[in-house]
């Protein structure tokens, strides 16, 4: 009966059905938690970490079953330690895939990196940062945290082949990730990140991946800081696609704003500034890097409930539109005032309004391109267009008071 139960194992995730039928660990799991055990000491949480699940199969399994995979958004996953979790063990190795991928391809390659405020993520931007000048890979970085579309903007302006964004975007706090941007400052395409992934697989997590001290790598300048003369550029790049020149400057908007917690704080309220938005209300809550993210437990700015705190400063203060930006500020939500309350905006909305503003501007100041085209993600259905309507009337009619009341 044993043989015959015997031939009948299996493996379900690294979970084996022994000769009872009872579910018990598999030997290779097993294997390389003990290893991880011994090797992975450079993050004393990820000791702490190892040293809590000793024992635990279940715990042991869903940290070790598989690895994280990498495509075309790069890797994302929840926080802890095991192969199947973001750290900084995982981070090295699909760096050092990075790094083989870009020297095979490019002579003198450079990347560019950033991090938003979620935890341990200026930790995986300097270490990603040590393993690509271990491998002569130039390198730039942020001081601080910035969002996601300036990283984009740096590697154009920095000429670089490749970009690190280390973000889980909207995601709960417990996630981390770790984009990949083309040398466009798009994300990579799925081509070469497949390329890219065959390439981590090949590197031995804790063997394979070269690393150097990030001190060491800044004297020897294989480590650049970024500086803020690109964050100029980067404002002076947004105030040129304005459609209409002096419109806020004239509009005496009055802003309630939330950063969530993440990376927009400053840019944002610049960009409004220099733009002629002054009136900015900050939710204070919500005003510094937390990537704990505690007063929303879901920090896309998109959804009602992640507003709870704008919405109530804003009857307080009565603003005539609030923005919310996600932890890595490449998502904007919205809300515009109604006669009794705030109406919040989907993205397709957003896009919607947009679209619609630009191209009216660009007849109306006769720069709109013979044959002109729009392109949108297939994301965005027919059903979800006809909502517009709704948006944009209540925008049209709060630009119309305003115009009023500055007439009066």
């Amino acid at each position: 009966g044993d043989v015959y139960k015997r031939q009948y194992q299996r493996r379900v995730h690294g979970i084996m059905l022994n000769s009872k039928g009872v579910l018990c660990m598999n030997t290779n799991i097993n294997k390389l938690y003990s290893l991880w055990t011994k090797r992975a000491c450079d993050d004393p949480d990820l000791v702490e970490e190892l040293n809590k699940i000793k024992g635990d199969d279940d715990k042991i399994h869903e940290r070790f079953y598989t690895s994280l995979t990498f495509g075309t958004a790069g890797l994302r996953g929840i926080l802890g330690a095991g192969t199947f979790r973001m750290n900084i063990y995982t981070v090295r190795q699909a760096t050092q895939g990075l790094a083989d991928f870009l020297n095979d391809n490019y002579n003198n390659p450079r990347v560019a990196i950033a991090y938003d405020s979620r935890n341990k993520s200026e930790l995986f931007a300097k270490e990603c940062a040590r393993v690509l000048a271990a491998n002569n890979v130039k390198t730039f970085i942020f001081d601080e945290l910035q969002p996601t579309p300036v990283l984009s903007f740096a590697v154009r302006e920095l000429k670089c082949n490749s970009g690190i964004m280390v973000t889980a975007s909207h995601n709960p706090a417990k996630y981390n990730g770790y984009k990949c941007y083309g040398a466009d400052g798009c994300q990579m395409t799925d081509e070469n990140a497949n390329k890219v992934y065959e390439k981590i697989q090949s590197v031995d997590i804790f063997d394979s991946v070269k690393l150097t001290s990030f001190k060491d790598a800044l004297v020897k300048s294989k480590i650049e800081y970024i500086g803020s003369s690109l964050l100029d550029k980067y404002i002076e790049n947004v105030k040129n696609q304005r459609i209409h020149k002096n419109t806020a400057e004239n509009s005496n908007l009055k802003v309630v704003y939330t950063p969530l917690n993440g990376a927009g704080n400053k840019l944002v309220r610049r960009a409004l500034n220099e733009t002629g938005v002054y009136d900015i209300v900050l939710v204070r809550e919500q005003e510094f890097p937390d990537g704990n993210f505690t007063t929303c437990t879901y920090p896309n700015p998109e959804m009602r409930e992640t507003l709870d705190l704008a919405l109530a400063l804003s009857k307080k203060v009565n603003p005539d539109i609030i923005l919310a930006t996600d932890p890595d500020s490449d998502r904007v939500g919205a809300a515009i005032k109604t006669e009794d309350d705030y109406r919040l905006l989907t993205g397709n909305e957003i896009g919607i309004l947009l679209l619609d503003y630009i191209c009216s501007g660009k007849v109306q100041n006769g720069t709109m391109p013979n044959n002109p085209i729009s392109v949108k993600s297939i994301a965005v259905s027919y059903t979800h267009l006809r909502a517009h309507e709704t948006g944009r009337n209540l925008v049209c009619r709060l630009l119309l008071e305003k115009k009023k009341k500055k007439k009066k």
